[in-house]
């Protein structure tokens, strides 16, 4: 898949805009913990990390745990709050074999150029049983997202991005079968006056692939409804958990 390789500018609007507020980090941390009880000695993954504010968050949850922050930009690892972040890749995992007790992937699979590779290369890091934490938008599930409110034409860049159907079937090849899973609510900005005025095109896959033209309408869009629509701009991503 891999639709966009992170640059300067990108990997900086991502710092900028990108990381959730406790608030919104609340909802994902009671459903992660669903199915990840945090015990002393454990080693868990951020697999794509970007500017590490998962693994930051991990960190600060469950101090008596090994977080391990693996990203392939550098421009992204040379903008991340956590330290360190080593470079690798979601076929390349500078792991050792069966030494990891979950791989937490966010917002990243559509970033994955072979599935299939990826999905082998975690059964190898992974001990067994443990789980793959999949935080993503998936193709076909635009209608809890925010965003595609405001740019329509963004919704057919979400259709490039894999599936659920598509996800679990590569990841079958390596013998993982899915566990749980659903949508996860998220307070995304404090107001849609805040979203609108932090919004960054380059933070966000889908509008760097929709023309200009498209860009500029969504966004007038936005600042209009802005001016009277109150209250939290709430969006649900979905977990997907393999095992």
């Amino acid at each position: 898949m891999a639709l966009i390789a992170y640059d300067g500018a990108d990997a900086a609007a991502f710092q900028a805009t990108r990381h959730l507020r406790d608030e919104g980090l609340a909802t994902w941390r009671a459903a992660i913990e669903r199915h990840f009880a945090a015990r002393p000695g454990m080693r868990v993954l951020d697999l794509g990390c970007g500017t590490g504010s998962w693994a930051r968050a991990f960190r600060s949850w469950w101090p008596e745990v090994d977080v391990v922050a693996v990203e392939p930009a550098a421009a992204m690892r040379e903008r991340a709050v956590f330290e360190p972040v080593v470079p690798g890749a979601a076929d390349d995992i500078p792991c050792a074999d069966a030494g990891l007790d979950a791989v937490w992937l966010s917002t990243v699979i559509h970033h994955i150029p072979d599935l299939t590779a990826a999905a082998r290369e975690i059964r190898r890091v992974l001990k067994p049983g443990a789980p793959v934490l999949i935080r993503s938008a998936f193709a076909g599930r635009h209608e809890g997202i925010s965003l595609f409110r405001w740019f329509p034409e963004a919704v057919a860049v979400l259709d490039r991005y894999p599936s659920i159907a598509g996800v679990e079937a590569a990841f079958a090849t390596a013998g993982f079968v899915t566990a749980g899973g659903g949508p996860v609510p998220q307070v995304t900005a404090a107001s849609l006056a805040e979203f609108a005025a932090g919004l960054r095109r380059d933070a966000h896959t889908p509008l760097k692939l929709i023309s200009d033209e498209a860009y500029a309408a969504g966004a007038a869009r936005l600042r209009e409804a802005a001016r009277t629509v109150s209250g939290p701009v709430v969006d649900a991503l979905d977990l997907l958990v393999l095992r």
